[in-house]
């Protein structure tokens, strides 16, 4: 059990006893009640120190956790709320404590799918009816993209789940250019979420290679409880490196890429990279940027670069210069029909 989670079961032991006002607490009866409450949870004795209780009450008495208890001392040996029906549960909720809360909660609602997050709706529940008593209608403060009609967002917890209990799964998988779904014996290693699509990454039967699914492409998904799980020791950070975006190419595909930003543009693309290897490498007099990143020449590193249109200039390698000067081509071929 982790230490700020004893702590906090100190807190409301601690808390608990001094309601009790029928009753005298000396420091001994409150390390007894503490080890007591630490043994409902951990099931094994958990001895409390003198010094930990000591240190509870004073952090109980200050401001560090908003608590400020006005917790006393008397007939020299004995412990008290100085104010009577006090309760550290009762404390009030700050302003800013409302919005953490809030935000927080707009986000797990994204995941409810999955089981893990699913667990904890009766904690949300209990959240946002205190939410509710204590604040006024708040709209919310931070906007996060979604799409809850996006497709295959329904084997979301199917997917952490085989990942998680080390599940091998039985696929019907449609790509764009397939006519009709395919089997897959999959052994899944991340859910990876890029652009608000989702994609699962692992390994088919029978194929050393890495592969990306993406879930709006499933069709159909169960366990396969008679095939092995293939472990591999997976680093997703080791394998993204050189990519933007979700397709992971062969070292071949790895160039030293230049583009000249114009002046409008500059600060955007100094403030958000691209790409962790993005480094400015020259300015040019009308206050445009020459920019160098390394990555893999892959869609999605073309289909950024063309989100900028004329704000951006592809000056090496060639081949991705010609592939993008096309593109614009036939883009404006398309205006002059």
């Amino acid at each position: 059990m982790a230490t700020n989670k004893n702590a906090l079961i100190r807190y409301r032991t601690i808390d608990k006893c001094l309601q009790n006002i029928g009753r005298k607490w000396s420091l001994d009866d409150l390390i007894e009640a503490c080890s007591e409450a630490l043994y409902e949870y951990e099931g094994k004795d958990s001895y409390v120190s003198k010094r930990t209780v000591q240190l509870d009450i004073q952090t109980m008495r200050s401001d560090k956790l908003g608590y400020n208890a006005p917790i006393e001392v008397y007939e020299k040996k004995y412990y008290r709320y100085a104010i009577s029906n006090f309760s550290i549960t009762d404390i009030p909720l700050t302003d800013v404590d409302l919005d953490i809360l809030t935000e927080s909660m707009e986000m797990l609602r994204q995941f409810k799918d999955v089981s893990l997050f699913s667990e904890l709706n009766g904690v949300i529940q209990k959240l946002e009816d205190k939410i509710f008593r204590e604040s006024k209608d708040q709209s919310p403060i931070i906007h996060l993209d979604k799409n809850d009609e996006l497709m295959g967002l329904e084997y979301l917890d199917t997917i952490y789940q085989a990942i998680l209990k080390k599940l091998v799964l039985k696929v019907q998988y449609q790509s764009f250019k397939a006519r009709r779904p395919n089997e897959l014996i999959f052994t899944a290693y991340i859910l990876k979420e890029f652009n608000n699509r989702w994609f699962v990454v692992g390994k088919k039967e029978g194929s050393a290679n890495i592969m990306t699914l993406a879930l709006d492409r499933i069709a159909s998904i169960d366990f396969e409880p008679k095939k092995k799980y293939q472990k591999m020791k997976f680093d997703p950070d080791t394998y993204y490196e050189n990519t933007i975006g979700v397709t992971v190419l062969n070292d071949k595909s790895l160039v030293n890429v230049e583009m000249k930003v114009d002046r409008s543009n500059a600060p955007y693309v100094m403030t958000k990279p691209f790409h962790p290897s993005q480094e400015m490498i020259g300015e040019f007099p009308n206050g445009a940027i020459l920019i160098r990143l390394k990555v893999h020449h892959n869609l999605e590193l073309e289909r950024l670069i063309l989100g900028f249109g004329d704000a951006i200039t592809v000056l090496k390698p060639s081949r991705l210069r010609r592939q993008i000067q096309r593109k614009l081509e036939r883009a404006v071929g398309n205006y002059e029909e």
